[in-house]
C-alpha cells in the first residue's frame, strides 16, 4: 500500500482544478472522459464548457439535432465520439428516464462507452472499486515496477487492470484512479520526464535500470496511408456555393465538404480542370479554375495522411441548391475545411 498512499498524497498536493472533479453526476464525468479521450485537457476544455453551456442535462443533448451536436465537436477530432455520444444521450434520456446505469458492467453496454470509460463513471460516480487503464496508467505501472510487457497486445490491458486492482485502496478506488491517471499526464510523462522531482525516484524500477524512455513497450503502428483530396470550391454569378455530407462510413461521417476529386497522387492544373465539370452540375458550366494553394495542405488523422488542395471554379448561372458564405459557416465541417472557410471565404 507504499505505493498508493504516496501516490494519493502526491494527488492531492498537485492536482489540477477541472469542473468535472468537483461532482459525481455521471453526465459531466461521461462529457469529459468522452472528450479527453486521445484529446488533452487544455484542448478538450473550452469544448467541455461549451457542451455544458449548451447542454446543461441529458435530456438537452438528447434533444439536440445532430448537427448541432457536431458543429460543437467540430475541431475536436475522431467525430464518432460525438455521434455516439448523441445517441447514447438518447438512449438515456428516452430509456432510461435520464438514470446513468451505476455499474461497470451495465454501463458498457452503451454505444461509445468502453472499458475505460465503464470504469471512471463507475469509480467517479458510484464509487466501484474497477481500475482504470488508459495510457497514463499503462505509463506509471510499467515504469515503477518495470514491466515490459507491450501495451499494443490484447492481453495487456488484463495484466495491468490486475495490478492496479491489487494496488488500489477498496475504500476510495476513484482516488486512485484520478490520481494514477493524473501522475501520469503531469509527472511521469511520455518523453524526458523530471525523476529529479519525481515523488518515486528511489523506488522506481525504471529509473534505477536507466530505462524510463524505453518503458512502456509499445509495438510500431501501421504506417499512414495517404490520400489525395482537391476540393472544388463553386462560385456561381451571386457568390453562392454548394456543398455535400459525407454519409459514407469512414473520416468525417455526417460532416460536409465541397465536392471530392479524389485522386491517386498530387494532381496539377490540367488534370483536375480535365475533370472538374463532372462533379458539379452539368448546367453550371465551369468558366475558369484556379488553385487556392500551391502546396497541398497535409492534414494528418491516426491512421492517414490527407494532402489537400482546393479550387476555385467560377461557373455560369446560379447553382441550384446554393448557399451563401453566412449560411455555409453554420454547417460542421471537418477543422481543415472550416479554417480554409475562416481564411479564405
Amino acid at each position: 500500500m507504499i505505493f498508493s498512499n504516496v501516490l494519493i498524497n502526491w494527488y492531492l498536493q498537485n492536482k489540477r482544478d477541472l469542473p468535472w472533479r468537483k461532482t459525481t453526476d455521471p453526465y459531466p464525468i461521461w462529457l469529459s472522459e468522452i472528450m479527453l479521450q486521445q484529446t488533452r485537457v487544455a484542448q478538450g476544455m473550452p469544448y467541455f464548457l461549451s457542451f455544458t453551456t449548451s447542454f446543461p442535462t441529458v435530456f438537452d443533448l438528447a434533444k439536440a439535432d445532430e448537427e448541432q451536436v457536431l458543429k460543437l465537436w467540430q475541431g475536436l477530432g475522431y467525430y464518432s465520439r460525438a455521434r455516439n455520444l448523441h445517441k447514447t444521450s438518447q438512449i438515456i434520456a428516452n430509456e432510461m428516464n435520464g438514470v446513468f446505469p451505476n455499474s461497470y458492467n451495465d454501463l458498457l453496454k452503451l454505444k461509445g462507452i468502453g472499458e475505460y470509460t465503464a470504469a471512471a463513471i463507475a469509480s467517479f460516480s458510484y464509487n466501484e472499486v474497477v481500475p482504470v487503464v488508459d495510457g497514463n496508467v499503462f505509463r506509471v505501472l510499467s515504469r515503477f515496477f518495470d514491466i515490459e510487457t507491450d501495451i499494443a497486445q490484447a492481453s495487456a490491458k488484463k495484466e495491468f487492470a490486475a495490478l492496479a486492482l491489487e494496488l488500489m485502496p477498496k475504500d476510495n478506488p476513484a482516488l486512485f484512479n484520478q490520481a494514477i491517471m493524473e501522475f501520469g499526464a503531469l509527472q511521469c510523462v511520455p518523453k524526458n520526464p523530471d525523476c529529479s522531482i519525481c515523488v518515486f525516484n528511489e523506488s522506481c524500477g525504471a529509473l534505477q535500470k536507466n530505462k524510463v524512455n524505453q518503458l512502456p513497450v509499445k509495438s510500431k503502428k501501421l504506417k499512414a496511408r495517404n490520400r489525395y483530396f482537391n476540393y472544388i470550391i463553386a462560385i456561381d454569378e451571386i457568390k453562392n456555393t454548394i456543398i455535400q455530407k459525407r454519409t459514407s462510413k469512414g473520416i468525417w461521417h455526417n460532416l460536409y465538404e465541397f465536392p471530392l476529386i479524389e485522386t491517386e497522387s498530387v494532381e496539377d492544373f490540367d488534370t483536375i480542370a480535365h475533370q472538374v465539370q463532372h462533379f458539379l452540375p452539368v448546367e453550371n458550366k465551369v468558366v475558369s479554375l484556379l488553385g487556392y494553394n500551391e502546396e497541398s495542405i497535409i492534414h494528418k488523422l491516426s491512421h492517414q495522411h490527407l494532402h489537400i488542395k482546393f479550387w476555385k471554379a467560377t461557373v455560369k448561372g446560379k447553382l441550384e441548391k446554393g448557399i451563401d458564405l453566412e449560411t455555409l459557416k453554420t454547417f460542421p465541417f471537418p477543422i481543415v475545411i472550416h479554417n480554409f472557410i475562416e481564411d479564405k471565404l
